[in-house]
């Protein structure tokens, strides 16, 4: 990619599940990559983002840091969640203008469209209503810097850039299960199953719910395909566009790691949004990307890189 090829390049959030692989990425392509650490540089601290920049001084910026985690700790935490979202955002997007960054690339949440958006999600429905109550915080946080983006795109000219990926799933996530998303915490519960020869996992909901899940390294790839050939103020979906349902995943996951026992779902805990597909067709439209891996080529990787990480361990 000749736009990266010796350009600086600052990774927010590098160190987490989505940026090692972008950084990756940027580093095959040529680029000179940052990572500002959270325990040097605290992005909810004006002060230690400034000192980031100056620090980096990086021609591109690719905001990813966040505090994440799935419903049980969005439910425990919505203040943090909304808090210090909000201010990773504000500071990172003022202080990049103010070092005169030539390029910044947003990445906000598919928690952010409202609970009832129609399926599947275009972008231009994105404010058509008040996120799933579970995750609103959360979500509405990572709105704002789209709001911000077109803000300072409209009064500074400043070339701001904002993506909406689907659910991440794949190797390297973690699998904390007070944190982890649906994915890596039914791997876990599964492996651990299997090993111990229960009879049966828990599961959060009644399994209608739905998602969609974009594999990390594609998630990747098309940041990449953005910074390198989309420059415009419009939000960008990135997703596979295909639905799956908890209940099929649940089974899915049980293939995969060779779970054979029964599935107890337990309907008092939420389901979350009831469904989640996003429209992808403006990603390939403007700039190129499609995502590339099957889910089950995908979910084979990951059960595969759990399976071992725990025997390194």
């Amino acid at each position: 990619m000749a736009i990266l090829h010796g350009a600086r390049v600052m990774v927010t959030g590098g160190e987490g599940f989505l940026g090692r692989w972008v950084v990756r990425r940027l580093e095959a392509a040529g680029a000179v990559v940052s990572v500002p650490r959270h325990q040097d540089f605290d992005l909810v601290d004006r002060a230690a983002a400034r000192r980031a920049l100056a620090a980096f001084t990086p021609r591109i910026v690719v905001h990813l840091a966040a505090r994440v985690g799935g419903i049980g700790a969005n439910q425990a935490d919505p203040a943090r969640f909304f808090f210090e979202n909000a201010m990773m955002g504000l500071h990172v997007v003022e202080e990049s203008r103010l070092a005169g960054v030539e390029k910044l690339v947003l990445v906000g949440t598919v928690c952010a469209y409202p609970r009832e958006t129609p399926v599947p999600f275009h972008e231009d429905e994105l404010w058509q209503g008040y996120p799933e109550e579970t995750n609103a915080p959360y979500g509405l946080a990572k709105r704002m810097l789209l709001v911000q983006a077109q803000a300072y795109r409209q009064q500074y000219g400043m070339n701001a850039i904002y993506l909406l990926p689907a659910n991440l799933y794949g190797p390297g996530d973690h699998v904390d299960l007070e944190r982890s998303h649906v994915i890596p915490a039914l791997i876990r519960k599964c492996v651990e199953a299997h090993e111990a020869g229960a009879a049966t996992v828990d599961v959060w909901g009644d399994g209608s719910a739905t998602r969609e899940f974009l594999y990390v390294e594609d998630a990747a790839e098309g940041i990449l395909a953005a910074i390198e050939r989309y420059d415009g103020g419009a939000p960008v979906n990135l997703g596979s566009g295909v639905e799956t349902s908890i209940h099929d995943l649940v089974f899915d996951i049980a293939r995969a790691t060779g779970y054979t026992g029964t599935f107890r779902w337990n309907a008092s805990r939420p389901n979350g949004q009831p469904r989640r597909r996003l429209d992808v067709s403006r990603a390939e439209r403007l700039f190129g990307f499609r995502a590339r891996t099957p889910f089950d080529v995908g979910l084979t990787r990951t059960v595969e890189a759990f399976l071992e990480s725990r025997t390194r361990a």
